[in-house]
């Protein structure tokens, strides 16, 4: 599993924003962490190359906004890499490697759980009116909650609060108002980037009937 994330590169083509040396040190820990989550070499991935640059200069006093000649051939292998990586789900990397006290994090990892479950609600054959899709954003050293919530079933997604492979907790329910509902199910978050396959479990798991069975059931008109 490659748990590389896109938006370590995104900020060291973009570090306007690291201003002091404080966060500018704080972007290069975090790309460091992320290139090691990824199984990268720190001491060759451009993203790190670049921030600890930038450290340098801010450190130096030097203008942080300005573009240097020489970062030319390592700016350029960040925007190939990053985007390589945006065509890949963000989502389960992002899980894995968690997103406390990241706000930049926890915004994608919003946005892709988001996705993630409106996918799902697609294969369950629902519409926007068939359930409520909402996010819970938590403190800052949580990732928060992503809910999919419809007559039937509650869906969840979270970064490992009940342990690794855990991060996806769904069950049966009565209705958009029962937030207890049936016993807990758990599934590894890369259940989420497959919503054909994790529609499937949930039918399955749940005995989820066919969205159109509603219709079936509703008593023919008689002619008067």
């Amino acid at each position: 599993m490659n748990y590389d994330l896109a938006f370590r590169f995104a900020r060291a083509l973009q570090p306007e924003a690291l201003t002091t040396i404080h966060n500018a040190c704080t972007a290069l820990v975090d790309a460091i962490k992320d290139a090691r989550n990824a199984g990268c070499d720190i001491e060759r991935d451009p993203a790190v190359i670049l921030l600890g640059r930038h450290l340098g200069r801010v450190a130096s006093g030097l203008d942080p906004a300005e573009c240097y000649p020489a970062d030319g051939a390592i700016r350029q292998a960040c925007f190939e890499r990053m985007a390589e990586l945006r065509s890949k789900p963000a989502l389960v990397p992002l899980a894995r490697r968690g997103v406390g006290y990241d706000p930049e994090a926890k915004r994608a990892f919003h946005r892709e759980a988001r996705a993630a479950l409106a996918a799902l609600a697609r294969q369950l054959g629902l519409v926007p009116g068939d359930y409520d899709l909402r996010i819970n954003a938590g403190g800052i050293s949580v990732s928060g909650e992503v809910t999919l919530h419809t007559e039937t079933a509650y869906v969840q997604i979270s970064c490992g609060v009940m342990g690794p492979g855990r991060e996806i907790l769904y069950r049966r329910c009565q209705g958009r108002r029962d937030y207890c509902g049936d016993r807990n199910h758990f599934a590894d978050i890369a259940l989420a980037v497959d919503a054909e396959r994790f529609a499937r479990i949930l039918k399955r798991e749940l005995h989820l009937a066919p969205h159109n069975a509603r219709q079936d059931a509703l008593p023919t008109a008689t002619a008067a």
